[in-house]
């Protein structure tokens, strides 16, 4: 049986207007192509971040009503919320994944403070409500500062390492880079990519054939296409991924698949 990938789609560029029916039907799209999960913060329509989760909610419900991707919340992004206001995402009762910072980093020329006090809180709060953790580290270092946390927090096993390579002031998008980073990973834990600003796809085709189980796509990202081209919607960049999964062999994960690869826990409504 060829290997699974979970496609995890990113939608949303920071910054820039929702339309929340359109983005649902985008997503719907995604899915019908092979995306697996979905990531989204919690935004105003306007694109800026808020603690505020009312839009974010009718957003996925919204999604939810065309296709049955995994919710996977973002408590991240460079703003003045606090780790709790953050992490009010997880409060929603759909998420079944969330990401979780693994340490702080000068990002894109702004201070992005996660500090050890912030990782436990938010690994606690996510699995106190039966939700998956996906560890986002920008730097080698704080895959380590994770397997610390986890002394002190009880995670569950195996841990998924989001690897992201492209901002300034964190791992840019080189083998050299990749293979270094990847030696990092406990041999017990799951991993993949995100590649930010992408402007090719031969990095992702070396992540995974080193064996990354998540490949993160969409507008957050990259719009990248191919050389002076550029998707106007973000199935066009989940169909041209499929494309060079299947090059590869590979299959792109349901989200079905994708909840046992990520071994999420049944959502039931309170």
């Amino acid at each position: 049986m060829s290997r699974k990938i979970i496609i995890s789609l990113a939608p949303v560029k920071a910054g820039t207007p929702i339309d929340k029916i359109a983005l649902a039907e985008d997503v719907k799209k995604c899915v019908e192509k092979g995306a697996g999960m979905c990531h989204l913060h919690c935004r105003r329509p306007d694109g800026s971040l808020t603690p505020d989760t009312a839009e974010f909610i009718d957003t996925f419900e919204e999604i939810l009503k065309r296709t049955d991707v995994v919710v996977q919340a973002s408590t991240g992004g460079i703003s003045s919320m606090t780790i709790e206001e953050r992490c009010h995402p997880l409060n929603y009762w759909r998420v079944e994944s969330s990401s979780l910072n693994g340490g702080s980093t000068n990002l894109n020329g702004a201070l992005y403070v996660n500090t050890d006090a912030d990782i436990d809180y938010c690994a606690k709060q996510s699995y106190d409500r039966g939700i998956i953790p996906e560890v986002e580290v920008f730097d080698i270092g704080m895959i380590y500062n994770i397997e610390r946390s986890a002394q002190r927090t009880p995670y569950r096993r195996p841990i998924f390492y989001n690897l992201v390579f492209g901002h300034q002031g964190g791992m840019q998008p080189d083998m050299t880079c990749l293979t270094a980073f990847r030696s990092a990973v406990p041999a017990d834990a799951r991993w993949g990519v995100t590649h930010y600003g992408r402007d090719n796809w031969d990095f992702l085709a070396g992540a995974m054939a080193l064996g990354a189980s998540v490949v993160r796509i969409g507008f957050e990202d990259s719009a990248y296409l191919a050389p002076s081209e550029y998707a106007q919607y973000n199935w066009q960049v989940v169909e041209r991924l499929v494309q060079l999964i299947h090059a590869m062999g590979l299959e792109a994960a349901t989200p079905e698949e994708a909840r046992r690869i990520l071994h999420t826990l049944p959502k039931t409504r309170p």
